[in-house]
């Protein structure tokens, strides 16, 4: 069974596409699309908006929907639930057509007005434009601790250099994005996959806003997830950071073992409980943390295993048309057959029968 059709865009292929997942953004959608397509309108050029609801339980969708009717340059992509930021922002791209694409979140704190000046640069040959934040606007003491401490990190354990500071604000070439859909991975971090493809990759320097309404998608619990996500996907050295620990304490081990029975042999000795108790519970510590760090790996290929479509399609509406549910898909990582054209094959098991 062929790969159905998602939606009836114009047949040209746009020379931009902009791309921004959404989830619980009511309160914003509305200024978003409206800022974005005043950027895009003044520029002269043919493009589309791609904005995917990735699961919300307010009236996301609904808003966007109505927007579409409107608008025939937007696309709206419903996913099935919420599959997380990255793979929402996969499946857009997966969707969308243009020559250059540009990624922004669509809370507003990443500003579009800057698209021309990306624009530019990549005329100028660049391969990806990326924003690096100046200043960050409205955000806590804390935030900006943790975010520093994260891009240090990063840039330590991993062998791809990903610039301090920066998020998945970005315009791309159609090259470096058909490269990133070839990338199958699960556990998805975006700006370190784009970061390890190379090319002329160019900051664009610019201060941050503090979000235009609502509520932050990125708790503390869901920053130490992405940090996770970010070091495991692109770094085997917390594996070789669990060998040096082994060795280090297994010799310390071994250590204690010839104290012990040189102490039995030669010398009166009481039975201490405090000190056993030390290199019990230390041993013990170090085993179960070299454990979990090589559990984070063990999940993470049985996941890839699995071999699941990374995102699940709903509904799509396309626009300038009135709501017609659309036509469900998957995706699972690999840009899918546009309409209006001869359905391609998939050897992927969802997509055939």
């Amino acid at each position: 069974m062929s790969v159905p059709a998602l939606f009836h865009p114009p047949a040209a292929v746009p020379d931009l596409s902009i791309v921004a997942p959404c989830y619980n953004e009511e309160a914003v959608v509305a200024e978003f699309h409206r800022r974005v397509a005043a950027v895009a309108d003044s520029m002269g050029l043919s493009y589309e908006l791609v904005f995917v609801d990735d699961g919300s339980r307010d009236r996301t969708w609904d808003m966007m929907r109505d927007l579409a009717i409107r608008d025939p340059h937007l696309i709206c992509v419903r996913l099935s639930r919420n599959h997380g930021h990255q793979l929402a922002l996969t499946a857009g791209l997966s969707v969308c057509r243009g020559k250059r694409v540009l990624i922004l979140d669509a809370d507003l704190q990443d500003p579009p007005e800057l698209l021309p000046q990306m624009m530019a640069e990549m005329d100028r040959g660049a391969e990806v434009v990326y924003g690096q934040r100046r200043h960050r606007a409205g955000e806590s003491a804390a935030k900006l601790a943790t975010a520093s401490l994260f891009y240090r990190l990063i840039n330590r354990l991993t062998d791809v250099k990903i610039p301090n500071d920066t998020g998945d604000f970005r315009l791309i070439s159609r090259r470096v994005l058909d490269l990133f859909l070839a990338m199958p991975e699960r556990q998805r971090f975006i700006r370190g996959m784009i970061s390890w493809l190379g090319f002329r990759q160019v900051p664009i320097l610019y201060d941050r806003d503090p979000r235009y309404a609502g509520e932050t998608k990125y708790p503390l619990r869901k920053m130490v997830r992405f940090a996770v996500d970010a070091v495991t996907s692109f770094s085997t050295r917390p594996l070789v950071l669990a060998s040096v620990l082994g060795i280090l304490f297994s010799t310390v081990a071994f250590g204690l073992l010839v104290y012990a029975l040189v102490a039995w042999a030669f010398f009166d000795t009481v039975a201490g409980w405090t000190s056993q108790m030390v290199v019990v519970t230390l041993l013990g510590g170090i085993q179960l943390l070299v454990l979990g760090i090589q559990g984070e790996y063990i999940g993470r290929l049985y996941e890839q295993a699995k071999g699941r479509p990374l995102f699940l399609i709903e509904e799509v509406v396309s626009g300038g048309e009135p709501p017609s549910g659309g036509a469900p898909g998957v995706g699972n990582g690999i840009r899918r057959q546009l309409p209006n054209a001869e359905p391609a094959a998939t050897s992927h098991p969802a997509l055939t029968a």
